[in-house]
This record gives structure tokens, sequence and C-alpha cells, in this order.
């Protein structure tokens, strides 16, 4: 004979899935052992690290946020700063530009003086230097009258004072016959 049929004629009908009464009460035992342990220390540890993390998570998140908001403020003034600087540079070549014509408009004032006083000085040089060819050429002139007026007359002019009326008469003749004509300065 077979075990399973000495097992069943022996008396009750045993259903091997159920467990007995002692296993169930065994079972519950130390499952309500296990739940009171995981209960008192495992849950409230595990909720510990839960509420670390959430507040770091938070805190994180905070701090994202308090970090964006000051790049976004940073960056505003970043903005402004480069704004102003814009301006600045914009109102800094206008100055430059306004002083650079101002010493152009100097520049070519100086330039016109300094050649009206070239101009000026070259005048009166040549009015001088004008004079004394004007002298030097009366004295040639008369020099050379009184040569041809002795030659002419063959006789010396020898007074001094004679020779300077007769030169003085002779230029003040050729100065107004130089006039009649149109000959000029």
């Amino acid at each position: 004979m077979n075990e399973f049929s000495v097992l069943a004629s022996g008396g009750e009908d045993v259903n091997p899935l159920v467990p007995e009464i002692y296993d169930i009460v065994w079972s519950v035992v130390c499952i309500a052992i296990i739940g009171v342990l995981f209960y008192k220390y495992v849950i409230p540890r595990l909720m510990k690290v839960l509420d670390e993390r959430s507040e770091k998570i938070e805190g994180g998140i905070q701090r994202a946020e308090a970090a964006q908001e000051e790049a976004q403020l940073t960056l505003q003034q970043y903005q402004q700063q480069l704004a102003d600087a814009r301006l600045e540079a914009a109102r800094i070549r206008e100055d430059a530009r306004t002083q650079g014509q101002q010493i152009l408009a100097q520049m070519r004032a100086e330039a016109q003086a300094e050649s009206d006083r070239i101009v000026a000085a070259g005048h009166t040089q040549l009015e001088a230097q004008r004079q004394q060819i004007l002298t030097e050429l009366r004295s040639e002139v008369g020099r050379t009258a009184v040569d041809l007026a002795e030659k002419v007359i063959g006789q010396s002019v020898s007074d001094e004072a004679k020779q300077a009326a007769s030169i003085e008469r002779f230029l003040s003749e050729l100065d107004e016959s130089n006039a009649g004509i149109g000959v000029g300065r």
C-alpha cells in the first residue's frame, strides 16, 4: 500500500494545502513581532530618511529658485550696466568728435592767422626791399646821370651840392614822366 492511502485511511480528511492551527498561530505571532519591530524601528528611520530627503529636495528647490532669482537680478544689472556703458561710449565718442571738430577749427584758425602773418611779413619785407632797391637805384641812377652829364658837358661836375641837386631834379622829372605814362609801383 501506499503512504497516501495509509494517511487517508487513518482517519480524517486532511487537506494538505490548509495548514494546521498551530502553524497559523506561530506564523501570526512571528508576523506580529516582525510588524511591531518594523513599526517601532524601521518605519521611523525610513520616515526620517524620507523627511530628510524631502527637506533636502525642497531646500534644493528653494535654493535653486533663490539662485535663479539672483541670477535673473544679476542679469538685469549686467544688462543695465551694459546699456549704461553703451550710452557712456556713445557720449565719449560724441565728445571726442566735438573736441576733434573744435581742434580742427582751432588749427584752421591758427593756420589762417599764421598764413596771414606770413603774408603780411612777406609784404612788409617786399616793401622794405623795394624801398632799399629804389634807394640804391636812385643813387646808381644819380651816379650814372652825373657820369653822363660830365661826358655830355665835357667838364667835371665836382661840386657835391650841385651834384645832389641835379640828381634830385633828374629823378623827380623821371618820376613825373613815369606817372604820366602809367608805370607805377
